[in-house]
């Protein structure tokens, strides 16, 4: 289960002084601090079963890494957001449901594509820059993400702000969005980059 809050960054100066500030200086881990460039694709089939089915699919490489990710039964509220979600290394960034026909949506996926092919749907192209902090009851991180969805000849902007759940209770994460929420004048954004190129796709 992926557990995150995401809030719309109004501009690069308030993206630069959440990155640079000690907001969170005295519970943050030593030597978290990454900046990584991600470059994803989603793949779907052309009649859009993954899509209709409210399933994402994606390949991204992280750095080095190539990891193919799995989100499904998600929903958000006040830019909260929650899903299910099953992430593997893969060697390749072609589409390939093998890795998680084991999972428990393993049926479901294989009824729902009945070997179609898969072909790019949309991609993103972001900047995630991200350290971790600890409060001594609970694990998160802390990432500021800038860049940009492609899809269907268009481009949308994505700049905006996680807070993702590692280990803890999710009242002690809505307390840390709070405070960095109120801190820099952030508005709640309940829309996810995938959610972003679909309505591109659709004209929205």
């Amino acid at each position: 289960m992926e557990i995150e809050l995401k809030y719309r960054i109004p501009d690069e100066e308030t993206a630069e002084r959440i990155w640079e500030d000690s907001l969170f200086s005295e519970i943050e881990e030593d030597d978290s601090r990454e900046e990584i460039q991600m470059m994803a694709i989603y793949y779907d089939t052309d009649e859009l079963d993954l899509a209709r089915n409210k399933i994402a699919y994606r390949v991204r490489r992280e750095g080095e890494r190539l990891i193919a990710t799995l989100k499904w039964s998600g929903k958000s509220e006040d830019g909260l957001h929650t899903r299910e979600e099953l992430c593997v290394p893969v060697p390749e960034r072609e589409p390939d449901i093998s890795p998680f026909l084991e999972s428990d949506i393993g049926e479901e996926l294989e009824q729902i594509l009945e070997d179609k092919e898969m072909t790019e749907l949309l991609r993103t192209d972001i900047r995630r820059r991200s350290f971790r902090i600890d409060t001594g009851t609970g694990l998160f991180e802390i990432s500021v993400d800038t860049g940009s969805v492609l899809a269907g000849g268009g481009e949308a902007p994505v700049q905006e702000v996680e807070v993702e759940l590692f280990s803890g209770e999710t009242e002690e994460l809505l307390e840390i969005g709070k405070h960095l929420q109120e801190v820099y004048g952030l508005e709640t954004e309940d829309t996810s980059k995938y959610v972003k190129g679909i309505e591109l796709i659709c004209g929205k």
